[in-house]
């Protein structure tokens, strides 16, 4: 099937509704990434191992990636504002639920609404911002859509390690409750409709997956991803069990962690419109390092607070890179191909969250940094060799 003509992107710049999708990936990864920061309290107040917990991870892993790639066929004749209007709202709901659960089954209900938010959200983020701003700013356009994930990463981990210390593992859903609500409004007054326009089905789909660099891509994330996750979603048994920090340094750590992330994501930005292969292989080659590090000496306060800050930094480089690369391998289907890399990041979510989640439960707090270690390097192997060698013109 020949490649569709890519549809025109904006005359002028939106900017406030591209700032309104920042505050939506503020609000979705601030909620994806808390149960990190607050699993053994969880598992205790829940009655389940820290094993079982992380299978919140899990949850909403496995229906984001069901979500993102069905999510823009189920909504193709509806304006693309009132579907990220409905995802923010799932969003509330689901922050809602996770505040007042009382058992495991109550929470992975409330991971699982997060879930269809978070693979809707994302699977069309990158083709909206398309059709908010020139061409030429497109770049420009997702590196501030971005900066949501980074500002998220500083936030998300410390403040919800130390709310969770203070005022219990709930209040840190109640604040990211409020952060949902303020989403909604701000993206009811500024995004301006959007009717559908791009028209994928299952065809679409299938052409996409025949498409060499789109299949590379997808193998790459799935390696390089999980293996991240099964190290970060664990990071803090590890500091716990192995380490031995108080809850005082965890949340110094773990701000260390999203503060390196911050700067992750400009220096990944950066280095990806440059060659996102390279942002991706020096991103995992440092984080098999780190996981190495921690596996061989994870007992020493210094090595570990160093491991994790530097860990949040060479992720960055993964967000941007990873977009840039589905979406030059495919800019005439961005909501179709931007839905399967979020399939591909959830289903690695998953993956990681799971086998982190086995090896943690049955040979220790080192066995996320062991899953890290191995997939992480064979990912980026594959990107060395397989990935995009020169960056290509992105048509909007």
């Amino acid at each position: 099937m020949p490649p569709a003509s890519p549809a025109p992107a904006a005359a002028v710049p939106r900017w406030p509704a591209v700032a309104s999708l920042t505050l939506g990936v503020f609000g979705l990864v601030m909620a994806e990434f808390l149960p990190a920061s607050l699993l053994t309290a969880m598992a205790t107040d829940l009655g389940v191992s820290d094993g079982a917990a992380g299978q919140a991870v899990t949850a909403t892993a496995l229906v984001g990636a069901v979500a993102a790639p069905s999510l823009p066929l189920l909504t193709r004749q509806l304006d693309r504002k009132h579907v990220m209007l409905a995802f923010s709202a799932l969003l509330v709901l689901s922050n809602v639920l996770a505040a007042t659960a009382g058992s495991l089954a109550a929470l992975l209900v409330a991971r699982v609404l997060l879930g269809v938010a978070l693979g809707g959200f994302w699977s069309m983020s990158a083709a909206l911002a398309m059709r908010l701003v020139p061409e030429k700013l497109f770049a420009r356009a997702m590196s501030v859509i971005l900066t949501g994930v980074s500002v998220a990463t500083v936030c998300a981990a410390p403040i919800g390690a130390w709310m969770g210390e203070v005022w219990g593992w709930r209040s840190a859903f109640i604040a990211a409750g409020v952060v949902s609500v303020l989403t909604l409004a701000v993206q009811a007054a500024t995004l301006p409709a959007l009717p559908p326009r791009d028209n994928p089905n299952l065809r679409v789909l299938a052409e996409l997956l025949r498409r060499p660099p789109v299949r590379v891509a997808l193998l790459a994330v799935l390696l390089v991803i999980s293996g991240h996750f099964a190290g970060f979603t664990y990071i803090r048994p590890l500091m716990e069990q192995v380490t031995h920090l108080s809850v005082g340094a965890i949340s110094g750590v773990l701000l260390g962690y999203g503060i390196g992330g911050f700067f992750g994501n400009f220096a990944g930005g950066w280095l990806a419109g440059r060659s996102e292969r390279h942002a991706i292989v020096g991103g995992g080659l440092l984080i098999a390092l780190l996981a190495a590090s921690l596996l061989v000496a994870g007992s020493s306060a210094a090595v570990t607070a160093v491991a994790v800050t530097l860990w949040g930094f060479a992720f960055g480089a993964f967000p941007v890179g990873f977009q840039t690369w589905i979406v030059r391998a495919a800019p005439d289907q961005a909501e179709g191909a931007g839905g399967l890399l979020v399939a591909g990041f959830q289903i690695a979510i998953a993956s990681g969250a799971v086998g982190g989640g086995l090896l943690v439960d049955h040979i220790g707090a080192l066995g996320g940094p062991a899953f890290a270690l191995v997939a992480l390097t064979l990912g980026t192997l594959l990107t060395l060799r397989h990935g995009p060698r020169a960056a290509a013109k992105v048509s909007a």
